[in-house]
């Protein structure tokens, strides 16, 4: 069966392919769907964490005797951290009736700190010596210096993408409750139930077959929830002193300081192509910061093009402003800015079409039959005819994407059946709000011929079957050749009851509309549960390598309206062609390439993480001031799904990528006016008019 598994035609098909509404969407809008934040039990304490003011500093002493003493304070830890790597770091912690109690016990607490010296920012520094790491060189070709002579076109500049972060609208946190001296039940706001499990069980020496973890549904992730954290750790030990469960949220601040970030990329380029359009050669120095760590890297040239010949060196600068986390699609968008902004510009040196120097130089026919069609999709011949002078002026650009996004092994699906007809599919993932727990029952729906309605699917809990984290694009490449795989184990048990009912040969028997049916003969699937052993069915499908692949392309057009007299850009339309491989939700997966744009445009024009260089704090740690897009930010968008193959393949990450770059490229085509740096608000348009990257 594994060897001839396949997904079954979407034209078809009832559900597979098509708008499958989702199944926990009534949950979710009634407000009965529960969240983390919305679990409260018997006996429940408050749990906060005290964080350095500090950007860098050793911590001599704490004295918690004042808190301790407080009315309602139930337990309290003054060993969590001894050394604040950035302000924000967990230094202490406090259980208490409320989280009012809790927090006015945390002002009791009197930290004496050893202050020292901090970097806030990449590009202050990457001209520190002692901050910045051994490069790491990507080397191919000749040496471009020896190669500059001889191109027809020269570009050179600098180039910036600030920190991000990743604004989950459910921030990091958890409840926990001690089952026993060994053991604990988590609700955690997680990407990766069976992880955390794992790292709880290692963080507080108990089993791993002790800890429960549970996450129903979650308010995003974007890369940084695949650890229980610090909170998640000290929530546990605030528990076990306390003897009662504790619920620890992050607040909107801690979200966005102590959460992680996606890190930074500044570049100086240079970089040639030939007369006939082909790129010669690139050399660039990059810089960017993890964090404190001085490990860093981004995909640069971005790989979507062929360059012969290439020096590039990747610089870790070590700076006091959080830690680094994966942040969808981690280096790719920075990546592809950097290297769009450079294929765009040696297309106007040489006075060539963007759209026909792409063409020649992208490296597979993916990419180029993508190119073509969304060219044709967005109008770009109707690019030169638009308004370029006065003050609204618009324009056109475009970019590629590539990404992994295939299956990893491990994950293992349950499918029960039982006699009274019910049908129930478990596995150990969780859902982003992507979408997993609708098509774990979509598809057991349609390999047993059933209204998904009839179907339970059961995920978000570290007790139910192996499956990784969420991250990567790799979930549903991951998750649903196993619960498929489940699925035919079921259906092909059910069909040999079937057949002694129907007296047929059990290959011969079809499931559909409710029905068991064989040479003209059908009985009901209720019928032929009912005659099911006493125990039912109950099967395990692993994951099954020919149903999933990776490695997918993408191209992403945008056009602009440029306001001359304010700065102000306003993206029109983005046009979004994306390989997918076998979708196996048609509106689940646009929905993802829409908010993989939308999350794009707030790279290109919104988002910017402000650190005071004095305190080394953050100056926007908030939703006002930390900009992200809005309804009026949205443009057209319109979303072709480029049929390749007929695998599962993940959709995640992809759509993030080319967004920002396509954005910059035609705000260029519009005014003239080259933004190296995001975001592209009106201050950093006219700094560009000016010269100034800044």
């Amino acid at each position: 069966m594994a060897q001839n598994a396949q997904w079954p035609d979407r034209q078809a098909s009832r559900y597979l392919g098509k708008d499958i509404p989702r199944v926990d969407g009534p949950s979710k809008v009634t407000g009965a769907a529960k969240y983390t934040y919305d679990i409260v039990l018997p006996g429940m304490l408050y749990g906060v964490i005290l964080r350095s003011p500090h950007a860098a500093a050793q911590v001599r002493s704490v004295d918690a005797s004042a808190a301790r003493a407080m009315p309602g304070v139930v337990a309290v830890l003054t060993d969590i951290g001894r050394t604040a790597r950035f302000a924000g770091e967990e230094i202490a912690a406090v259980a208490a009736e409320t989280e009012e109690i809790a927090r006015d016990a945390l002002k009791a607490i009197r930290v004496d700190y050893e202050v020292q010296p901090f970097v806030s920012n990449t590009l202050r520094g990457k001209d520190i010596p002692d901050r910045v790491g051994e490069p790491q060189v990507n080397s191919r070709g000749e040496d471009p210096d020896t190669l500059w002579a001889l191109a027809a076109a020269v570009v050179e500049g600098e180039y910036y993408v600030p920190v991000r972060e990743h604004l989950s609208l459910e921030t990091h946190g958890v409840v926990v409750r001690w089952d026993a001296e060994d053991a604990l039940t988590c609700w955690c706001s997680t990407q990766a139930v069976h992880g955390v499990a794992g790292e709880l069980a290692a963080g507080l020496g108990v089993p791993r077959q002790n800890v429960k973890v549970i996450c129903e549904v979650m308010g995003g992730g974007f890369g940084s929830k695949f650890s229980p954290g610090v909170e998640g750790l000290t929530a546990a030990r605030l528990a076990k002193a306390a003897g009662r469960p504790v619920k620890l949220m992050l607040d909107r601040y801690e979200e966005q300081v102590a959460s992680g970030n996606g890190p930074d990329a500044y570049m100086r380029c240079k970089a040639a192509a030939t007369s006939d359009g082909q790129i010669l050669a690139i050399k660039a120095d990059l810089f960017g910061t993890g964090g404190y760590s001085r490990r860093w890297a981004v995909p640069f040239p971005y790989s979507t093009y062929t360059v012969p010949n290439v020096r590039a060196a990747m610089h870790g600068v070590q700076t006091n402003a959080g830690s680094q986390r994966s942040l969808r699609a981690p280096g790719h968008p920075q990546g592809c800015f950097l290297t769009e902004t450079v294929v765009d510009e040696l297309a106007v040196a040489l006075k060539m079409d963007p759209l026909e120097f792409r063409l020649r130089n992208v490296r597979g026919g993916v990419w180029d039959q993508q190119l073509r069609l969304g060219a044709e999709r967005i109008g770009w011949s109707r690019r030169a005819s638009l308004p370029k002078s006065g003050r609204f002026r618009r324009g056109m650009g475009a970019a590629c994407t590539t990404w992994g996004g295939g299956g990893r092994g491990g994950s293992v699906c349950e499918v029960r059946i039982g006699n009274d007809g019910s049908v129930w599919a478990g596995i150990g993932t969780q859902d982003l709000g992507t979408g997993t727990r609708t098509y774990v029952a979509a598809i057991v729906a349609e390999v047993l011929g059933l209204p998904i309605e009839r179907v339970t699917a059961d995920i978000g809990k570290s007790t139910l079957g192996n499956s990784g984290g969420s991250g990567g694009s790799v979930t549903t490449a991951s998750v649903s050749p196993a619960v498929m795989m489940a699925a035919l184990s079921a259906r092909e048990r059910l069909a040999q009851t079937a057949a002694a009912m129907l007296g047929v040969p059990a290959g011969e028997v079809r499931f559909a509309d409710g029905n068991a049916s064989a040479q003209g003969k059908s009985v009901s699937f209720a019928e032929v549960c009912a005659k099911l052993p006493s125990g039912g069915i109950e099967v395990t499908g692993q994951w099954n390598q020919a149903l999933q692949r990776g490695g997918v392309g993408g191209v992403q057009f945008a056009e602009v309206e440029v306001d001359m007299w304010t700065g102000g850009i306003r993206v029109i339309k983005v046009v979004a062609v994306q390989d997918c491989g076998y979708y196996l939700n048609k509106l689940a997966t646009e929905s993802q390439v829409i908010g993989g744009v939308i999350q794009g445009i707030g790279m290109a024009l919104l988002e910017d993480r402000k650190m005071d260089n004095g305190t080394g704090r953050q100056l926007n740690p908030n939703m006002e001031t930390y900009k992200v897009p809005g309804s009026l930010e949205i443009p057209e968008i319109d979303v072709l799904l480029f049929d390749t193959h007929n695998q599962v393949t993940g959709i995640g990450e992809p759509p993030v990528i080319p967004t920002a770059a396509a954005i910059g490229n035609a705000v260029f085509d519009a005014t003239g006016l080259r933004m190296r740096r995001l975001p592209m608000t009106p201050k950093r348009f006219f700094d560009a008019q000016e010269g100034r990257m800044v």
